[in-house]
């Protein structure tokens, strides 16, 4: 069968298109900086490589550009849109309501939307592509993966918050955890790579959005963000950690609303507010050109890292591997060097002629010596979405 899986980010939208249960992946793509003068599309149809730039303004419009590229005539898959029998649709938030992989229905889609105070730079977009795709795929199964889902194993000591019990039992207000599919996915390939089933390792996920997990024994026991994606690393447009009395004094003394005090820490934080870039690549570029606010915003978000590192380590009381994935782990051998630098202590030592090494395997980019190893996997969130769409369609056949 043809199943379409789509991965709505905060700025993005990746998507491919699958023959299972091979795992043949018929064309891929990807739309960035959406909502931007001029977003890139890149999408791949075997050998041919369709790249532009183009206003989009939202992940509808996005969606829509997609779909004409899967029915073209020179660069599509299908020859109709019945062909896609199910698609896969990564959700960011399912709250306490959704353990599990979903069939999309009227409730889930409510149940998504009640979410939005959450998640308010994903799970809109999320709705946004579910509803596209209903209209363009009726026939297709719809199905949701939650981010959420992996951290679903983390303990109450980790995911409870030192409020009054009464939030947690009547309004569920915990840490949940996010970018599950991604670091579900790393995890395994790295325990597989290692040959440590009983493996303790720290998974970093860096892209426009950052997370990172302590994983012991292939399960997820402590994550970075938590009741909502905003806290944690320093990201594209998030804040991550602050002093939350900071919110009390913007409303209290400086008269800001509470609206205009969640969109500061949603959409004009963290690398946006420190240098004017959301983009981790032009944070880089205009750093190398002596830009001394890029500079520090580099060292501002490797030092956050690090302090996770420190934290996730004794959590676990031992690390066997670090993983960097996402856009930025994959392919910033600048972060991944000043998150390593000065961490010989941990037994993590970086090789930097390996660190600048490209490929799109596994690559271990430690020195011969290191107790730990420092490893660049690749995340495919799209194929774990896709394994879980098919299985739960399998399960309704």
């Amino acid at each position: 069968m043809k199943l379409l899986v789509l991965n709505s980010g905060s700025s993005s939208l990746k998507y491919q298109v699958f023959s299972m249960p091979d795992e043949m992946v018929l064309c891929s793509g990807l739309v960035e900086r959406i909502g931007l003068a001029e977003s890139k599309f890149k999408h791949k149809s075997g050998t041919n490589i369709l790249e532009n730039s183009k206003g989009i303004n939202d992940h509808g419009q996005a969606l829509k550009h997609v779909v004409e590229l899967l029915l073209d005539d020179q660069m599509g898959v299908v020859s109709s849109i019945n062909e896609i029998k199910a698609v896969g649709h990564r959700v960011v938030h399912g709250g306490s309501s959704f353990k599990n992989t979903t069939v999309i229905t009227e409730e889930v889609k409510k149940t998504i939307k009640s979410l939005f105070n959450l998640a308010p730079l994903h799970n809109p977009a999320n709705l946004d592509g579910i509803k596209v795709a209903e209209s363009v795929f009726p026939e297709a199964l719809q199905v949701a993966v939650f981010d959420t889902a992996f951290h679903q194993t983390i303990p109450p000591k980790a995911y409870k918050y030192a409020i009054p019990n009464k939030f947690l039992e009547e309004q569920h207000i915990r840490l949940y955890g996010f970018h599950g599919s991604s670091h579900k996915f790393v995890s395994e390939q790295a325990i597989n790579y290692l040959g440590l089933p009983n493996s303790k390792i720290i998974t970093i996920h860096l892209g426009n959005g950052c997370s990172m997990t302590a994983i012991e024994n292939g399960k997820s026991l402590d994550h970075s963000l938590g009741f909502s994606p905003v806290n944690g690393l320093i990201m594209g447009t998030r804040s991550g950690d602050i002093d939350h009395s900071l919110i009390f004094y913007l409303v209290n003394v400086l008269k800001y609303n509470l609206n205009d005090v969640n969109t500061l820490l949603q959409s004009n934080s963290g690398l946006v507010g420190l240098t004017g870039f959301s983009d981790m690549r032009d944070v880089q570029e205009e750093a190398e050109k002596g830009n001394l606010q890029c500079q520090l915003a580099l060292d501002m978000t490797s030092y956050r890292i690090k302090k996770y590192i420190g934290a996730y380590t004794a959590a676990m009381n031992g690390l066997d591997a670090i993983v960097f994935t996402a856009g930025i782990g994959e392919n910033s051998a600048l972060v991944r060097q000043l998150v390593c630098e000065g961490l010989e202590y941990f037994g993590i030592e970086l090789d930097p002629s390996k660190n600048i090494e490209r490929t799109k395997e596994i690559l271990e980019i430690n020195r011969p010596g290191s107790l730990v190893k420092i490893l660049i996997i690749p995340t495919n969130e799209e194929l774990e979405i896709a394994k879980q769409t098919y299985a739960l369609s399998k399960q309704r056949a």
